[in-house]
């Protein structure tokens, strides 16, 4: 299955695409929101579309897709999760996850614009595989046991500010937490539709021209180990986001860094995942 959200912004609606179509299901489900997936939606949904699918609302095309998810209470980052990028950061593999959070009201629309911090001169892109999870978690026992926590994947582009990330002291958080920093969807694939989750290819390009050409086989710590690993500190409730790291190519990592400015559109991808596009624009007063 693919969830989507549909609608303006605030006020979105949640729906499925079957077949490139746009149903309306908001008239048997508030949203795709942790009470959605703790308590069995899942299961209910796809006994709906198999039921009633021919009744529901089509959506028309033209209507703004929001991020697939509500608002989590967490959004949770696996920083440095891809071998190659590591090794283009300049830094060691890392021998345990490093992990970070995002603030949940970064959440935004996979076509979304997304305004370029106040005083930013280093904003830069990731193109990152997302984990929904479908039930709360807590000291899981192992990796069988995270994998059956999954609700499904999606794209993430985890816009980062690197000045404020790198340069002003302390955690990271500052440099990822800019208003439309996490940009979702277009859907929610379900963990049963995609075949091999460590073997997508990732793409990502800048005003037409490729950045990230990447494969998340190299993924150095996999999605159920990067849960049950999180569970060892921390309830991890349904609903939740985990961005799971990025290949190489982000702008940090040329040579000079080539960063994001006024104008500029990026184009990312996931295989089997969808696509997503953002318009960049200048920070304005006005």
């Amino acid at each position: 299955m693919k969830l989507i959200r549909f609608g303006k912004k605030g006020a979105e609606k949640p729906g499925v695409e079957i077949k490139s179509k746009r149903y309306d299901c908001s008239d048997y489900f508030e949203d795709w929101n942790r009470n959605f997936f703790q308590n069995g939606g899942l299961k209910k949904l796809k006994k709906i579309l198999k039921k009633e699918k021919s009744s529901l609302p089509k959506v028309s095309k033209k209507t703004r897709l929001g991020s697939p998810i509500a608002r989590p209470g967490m959004i949770m980052c696996i920083g440095l999760n891809y071998s190659d990028h590591a090794k283009e950061s300049g830094m060691d593999i890392p021998t345990e996850p490093i992990l970070f959070m995002k603030a949940s009201n970064t959440l935004a629309g996979p076509y979304d614009e997304v305004t370029i911090p106040k005083n930013s001169t280093k904003t830069d892109w990731e193109v990152e595989l997302g984990i929904v999870l479908k039930k709360d978690v807590l000291y899981l026992k192992n990796e069988k046991a995270a994998e059956k926590a999954i609700a499904g994947y999606c794209v993430i582009n985890d816009i980062s500010e690197r000045a404020f990330q790198l340069e002003k002291g302390g955690q990271w958080v500052k440099g990822k937490s800019c208003p439309g920093f996490t940009a979702v969807g277009p859907y929610l694939v379900t963990k049963e539709a995609i075949a091999d989750v460590l073997n997508l290819r990732m793409k990502l390009k800048v005003n037409g021209v490729s950045k990230q050409n990447g494969n998340t086989k190299t993924m150095i710590f996999n999605p159920a180990y990067c849960i049950w690993y999180l569970s060892q500190f921390m309830k991890l409730e349904a609903g939740d986001l985990i961005s799971t790291g990025t290949p190489p190519g982000v702008g940090l990592g040329f040579s000079p860094p080539q960063y994001l400015v006024n104008g500029d559109v990026v184009d990312l991808e996931i295989e089997g995942l969808g696509k997503q596009k953002q318009l960049f624009k200048a920070y304005s007063n006005h």
